[in-house]
């Protein structure tokens, strides 16, 4: 296996990872708590907010778990994918968002200011390397990072200015989730992407 091919598994890995650790944290989550997609910012599965936090479990430690294992495989990912391209432009912000989510594993909600922190850190990096794999993927997936990274960041900057506008319509929560689940599965997407066997011929032709 190559280094673009495992940067691929990696990465298929760590967005799945992300996707399923949260719906199984969602789902295990203790009913009668007020807990909703509208309301609720994912990381309340970790914790949520002090002064008051609240932590239940299993929840708690399914959610930054995954986080914590999705961040160190897309570190690893990012590693092995650029010693292959060697496209710092890319690497950079992909490098960060796997900071990001090791960041979130490890601090959780209560923990502030580190999580809030390491939240927006996995945020914008996380936009940005969707929008920067345009410069190593082909059409069409390219557009494809491209749409979704505005997509997130998009939302992102209309939570932190506008939130008067959106959080009435689809909740905290919803914002949150609008920004988040378009990283995960850009990545998610990625990670397959690089692990196609015409995409490695075809990225070998151009060098």
């Amino acid at each position: 296996m190559n280094n673009l091919k495992l940067s691929g598994v990696l990465l298929f890995l760590a967005g799945s990872f992300a996707l399923m650790g949260i719906i199984t944290a969602e789902a295990l989550y203790p009913s009668g708590t007020d807990y909703t997609t509208f309301n609720s910012e994912i990381s309340d599965l970790g914790a949520t907010r002090p002064p008051n936090s609240l932590i239940y479990q299993p929840s708690s430690s399914i959610f930054n778990t995954t986080m914590l294992l999705s961040g160190l495989m897309t570190l690893t990912a990012t590693f092995y994918q650029h010693r292959y391209f060697k496209k710092l432009l890319f690497s950079i912000p992909l490098g960060l968002f796997g900071l990001g989510l090791v960041g979130i594993g490890i601090f959780s909600g209560d923990k502030a200011p580190y999580h809030g922190m390491f939240a927006m850190l996995t945020f914008l990096s996380g936009g940005l390397s969707a929008i920067a794999s345009a410069k190593i993927a082909s059409a069409p997936f390219k557009y494809i990072g491209i749409l979704f990274g505005s997509i997130a960041l998009f939302t992102w900057f209309a939570a932190m200015f506008v939130s008067h506008i959106i959080f009435p319509v689809i909740g905290i929560g919803g914002t949150e989730r609008w920004v988040v689940y378009p990283i995960v599965l850009w990545i998610t997407g990625f990670g397959g992407y690089l692990m196609n066997t015409t995409t490695n011929k075809y990225q070998n032709n151009k060098k």
